[in-house]
């Protein structure tokens, strides 16, 4: 077997090469303006920030908050479920579908990437397969998800986590290439201390857990 190699870039036919239809444009430079009035607003006017966002096409759910830092590329391909949380500096680069589930949080710095290049071809064609990201998720701080990834229900995807395949169920997502192990039974809850009785911690009145 030879190996595949990369063809030399032919630049000139990948800047020829027509990657959005004329609507698409428009919405783009429209939302490029009022992004402005996005990432401006005060971080309490979560309900206004999905109202914009509405507006040019994303599909919000109920009780969502996206934090005004959130950089997003094309809102019309964008469908958030209801009770997620979207936090700071995350970037939605939607040139294809993302959809994201009820009750997912996407911590602060994390990239979902549904857009790549068909590396294989020297004009380098535009990709856009869909990202999913299903219910009960959480995708941690500074995690990559890659294009066309589906990250199944009540997953982690770890702290700095590449994702570049699609994470199972109930799984727990970690390294670069991430790598999955089942999650741990929660532990159950210790019981209260006993008047008088002094708990772990206490000492400087905190839960330990919290330390």
């Amino acid at each position: 077997m030879h190996p595949v190699m990369t063809p030399d870039l032919d630049v000139a036919a990948n800047r020829a090469a027509r990657k959005y239809g004329r609507g698409e444009m428009a919405r783009r430079l429209l939302w490029s303006i009022a992004h402005y009035a996005f990432r401006l607003s005060p971080r309490p006017l979560w309900g206004w920030r999905a109202g914009l966002l509405r507006a040019f096409g994303a599909r919000i759910g109920r009780n969502v908050r996206v934090e005004p830092t959130v950089r997003i590329t094309m809102p019309e391909n964008l469908a958030i479920g209801d009770d997620v949380g979207i936090g700071h500096g995350v970037i939605l680069y939607a040139l294809g579908p993302i959809a994201i589930g009820d009750r997912t949080g996407i911590s602060q710095g994390a990239h979902l990437c549904a857009g790549t290049h068909d590396w294989r071809r020297a004009d380098r064609p535009l990709l856009r397969p869909p990202i999913v990201i299903a219910q009960d998720v959480w995708v941690c701080a500074d995690a990559f998800v890659g294009p066309g990834v589906t990250v199944g229900h009540g997953a982690i995807v770890g702290a700095r986590a590449v994702v570049m395949k699609d994470v199972p169920p109930h799984v727990i997502a970690t390294g670069n290439p991430a790598s999955f192990r089942p999650q741990s039974p929660a532990r159950s809850q210790p019981e209260p201390a006993r008047r008088g009785t002094p708990d772990r911690g206490s000492r400087r009145g905190q839960d330990p857990l919290l330390n």
